[in-house]
């Protein structure tokens, strides 16, 4: 049997969130991108050897997902979202946040509450990061004979395309959501 339980994070609650983002994008800027990206593996790496409730192990499936699209250098995400990629992480990988990692069973709620806000500001970016993942296998397949500038070229213009649809499409959200959400939930 599972129970789904539901809760709503008020505006108060995401106070909190942003104000620990905020320390967690100033580590960002002080510290070295793959050392971010090792603390954070390295706790997914602990989450995947402990038992914790399924909704963390969940978000860490989503959180590795940044983690690839981050880290793949053919996508090479704007700066701008990359920081806030890196923020999440580097959030995720501190285990003395909100709520302190070694707590049983609760360590991780908290981490998995930011993980799940960060990936849905970031839906548009994730999204295309898969349509440019999808783009990239089947044309590396179809043109396999072709050399390495043509593909590089080809892929540099689909990321290209990609990332202006993901921009616009942030801008449809913004544009069309009511005035007292137009703001991103954490920056």
């Amino acid at each position: 049997m599972s129970l789904k339980v539901t809760f709503e994070i008020s505006e108060q609650d995401l106070r909190h969130f942003r104000v620990e983002m905020k320390r967690a994008r100033n580590a960002v800027r002080i510290g070295d991108d793959a050392d971010i990206i090792a603390g954070a593996q390295a706790t997914m790496d602990e989450i995947a050897r402990i038992d914790v409730p399924h909704f963390v192990k969940d978000r860490v499936e989503k959180l590795a997902a940044m983690v690839e699209m981050i880290s793949d250098r053919e996508w090479a995400l704007p700066r701008k979202e990359c920081t806030k990629v890196l923020s999440a992480l580097a959030y995720f990988g501190d285990p003395d946040d909100l709520i302190p990692d070694h707590i049983p069973g609760l360590g991780f709620l908290d981490d998995a509450i930011m993980v799940e806000l960060v990936f849905r500001e970031l839906k548009h970016d994730i999204e295309a990061y898969r349509d440019f993942c999808t783009f990239r296998e089947s044309f590396s397949q179809r043109f396999a004979y072709q050399d390495a500038a043509a593909k590089s070229r080809r892929l540099e213009k689909k990321r290209e395309s990609l990332h202006a649809r993901m921009l616009r499409r942030k801008q449809r959200d913004q544009e069309s959501a009511p005035a007292k959400d137009r703001h991103a939930a954490l920056w």
